[in-house]
């Protein structure tokens, strides 16, 4: 069902072009009529025309943004409730709006007091990697990944068809959630993380570097993060996240008592129940 809204016939307008933004343009070159490209970076708008990404690019949205069937929102959390403030001013045509921030209760907020010509819904693709930029970007990021929708009471059956149509292209997996769900649930499995791979390295001092083999690796990979793409979402889930560690410190007090004490049953229960547990949560 299309509803209305053929991807091949529209123009579409991608706002930030740094990995997640450029890699979602690399997807849809070829996809739609016409598709444009906004960033802040005069470097950035260079490099996408250079390499043909994308159509046109502007660093004003007010350039582009009035040509655009379907407004893709690919910034940092910040960003993007910036931008949705502004976007009436931007354009005053009617356009489907997709933002593709990792918290969704406070730009759901955002959209919900767009004017009535916009026709808005909360998008989050489960993908990325710590490399950002254009340079990094990649075709098929988003391929076979789980990507959250979470729809508006006002958001139309013509913007899910856009959505559905979209994901197609990418070969992500779509996922209709609730927005106190999607950020309750990514504290725990995107946000914490980051901070748990930030302690981590924190804690290891600098003379272990000769010995840091591919747990350490694998384990403290978030660490390499920028913190200006993590900020925003920290500002945004607080209170899911004070909870999610909360829970952390617990466990770690649990261990921390039971090997203080030489009770090493106690350990290994706990770890051999942290087992199970690791093998559920990605198998289910």
């Amino acid at each position: 069902m299309d509803d209305g809204f053929f991807l091949k016939q529209s123009t579409i307008a991608i706002v930030g072009l740094g990995l997640m933004g450029g890699s979602l343009a690399l997807a849809l070159r070829g996809q739609c009529a016409c598709l444009l490209g906004i960033d802040s970076d005069p470097s950035v708008l260079e490099l996408a025309l250079r390499q043909n990404i994308v159509d046109q690019a502007a660093s004003d949205p007010a350039t582009l943004l009035p040509q655009a069937d379907l407004v893709i929102l690919a910034a940092p959390v910040p960003a993007i409730l910036s931008l949705l403030e502004d976007l009436p001013d931007f354009t005053p045509n009617p356009c489907i709006v997709l933002d593709l921030g990792s918290t969704k209760r406070a730009i759901l907020e955002k959209m919900a007091a767009l004017p009535e010509r916009f026709d808005p819904l909360g998008g989050h693709p489960i993908c990325g990697k710590e490399k950002l930029s254009l340079a990094n970007a990649e075709r098929t990021l988003y391929y076979a990944a789980p990507f959250i929708l979470t729809p508006l009471p006002r958001t139309t059956s013509r913007a899910r068809s856009a959505a559905g149509q979209l994901l197609s292209v990418l070969g992500a997996k779509p996922l209709w959630l609730d927005p106190v769900e999607h950020d309750h649930i990514l504290a725990r499995t995107s946000h914490l993380p980051f901070l748990l791979a930030s302690v981590l390295a924190l804690a290891t001092p600098l003379e272990c570097a000769p010995l840091i083999g591919p747990g350490f690796r694998s384990t403290a990979r978030l660490a390499g993060t920028p913190s200006s793409m993590m900020m925003g979402i920290l500002q945004t889930n607080r209170e899911n996240l004070l909870a999610a560690l909360e829970a952390v410190q617990d466990e770690l007090a649990l261990l921390t008592a039971a090997l203080a004490d030489y009770d090493y049953e106690t350990v290994q229960v706990t770890l051999d129940a942290a087992r199970e547990k690791y093998t559920q949560l990605i198998t289910s």
